[in-house]
């Protein structure tokens, strides 16, 4: 999952970049509303965390231009005045959520974590390939009942292939989904992170084959059926 931030405080951006990445998403920073624009509308985030008190073009201002657009993008305000008309105002001009400053991390997590799973394909909070189970609501994993353990980038990026099963997944819209622009694309770190989902999902060898399939100039593949040829 691909997420902006727009936030001018330096040491609140530098906050929210570390326990966003530490939680597995891709975080792109910015610092103003312009750019902000720009960035959102060039870019399919899942989600944009928007201060409102900005140079320039404010969180509001960010937050009315983006929905004119047509956007559908989840949108977290943050704020440090908890006036009651401002949270009413951001969720009229069509923001979704809002959270005052100071916040507690836990909190800052919870509603990011709500906010995405919202968007995508709510009604699915379980996803089930084989014998593979993922439960989106308490973020663990487990294979034929056995609870498998997982880094916060390994689950993200088991989330994005199995909410994107049935297509080929091509390796630019994994880098973009579940690391951030800072991707190296000469990197083989995309192909690392498959093989330690392999190692931990797949069945042993001999007693069948891989939830995961490599279109080799393609991307990956997930089947909806695991019974039916990728």
């Amino acid at each position: 999952m691909r997420v902006l931030v727009v936030e001018d405080d330096l040491h609140m951006a530098s906050l929210l970049g570390r326990v966003l990445r530490e939680s597995g998403y891709a975080v792109d920073l910015v610092g103003d509303g312009t750019a902000a624009v720009e960035r959102a509308s060039a870019t399919d985030y899942d989600l944009v965390i928007l201060d409102i008190l900005l140079p320039g073009l404010d969180g509001f201002g960010v937050c009315r231009r983006l929905r004119a657009a047509g956007s559908s993008t989840p949108i977290l305000m943050l704020s440090a005045r908890s006036e009651i008309a401002d949270r009413v105002r951001g969720l009229e001009i069509g923001a979704d959520d809002y959270l005052p400053k100071p916040f507690a991390v836990g909190e800052l997590r919870a509603r990011v974590g709500a906010l995405l799973r919202r968007r995508a394909l709510p009604t699915q909070m379980t996803l089930t390939v084989g014998n593979i189970r993922l439960d989106r609501a308490k973020r663990l994993v487990d294979v034929d009942n056995r609870m498998v353990e997982l880094t916060a980038k390994e689950y993200a990026l088991l989330e994005y292939l199995l909410l994107n099963r049935g297509r080929t997944v091509p390796r630019r819209e994994i880098a973009e989904h579940v690391w951030a622009d800072s991707f190296d694309p000469t990197s083989n770190l995309i192909d690392v992170y498959i093989s330690r989902l392999r190692q931990k999902l797949d069945p042993a060898p001999d007693r069948g084959v891989s939830f995961l399939t490599t279109r080799r100039g393609e991307g990956y593949f997930v089947a909806d059926d695991p019974e039916r040829p990728a």
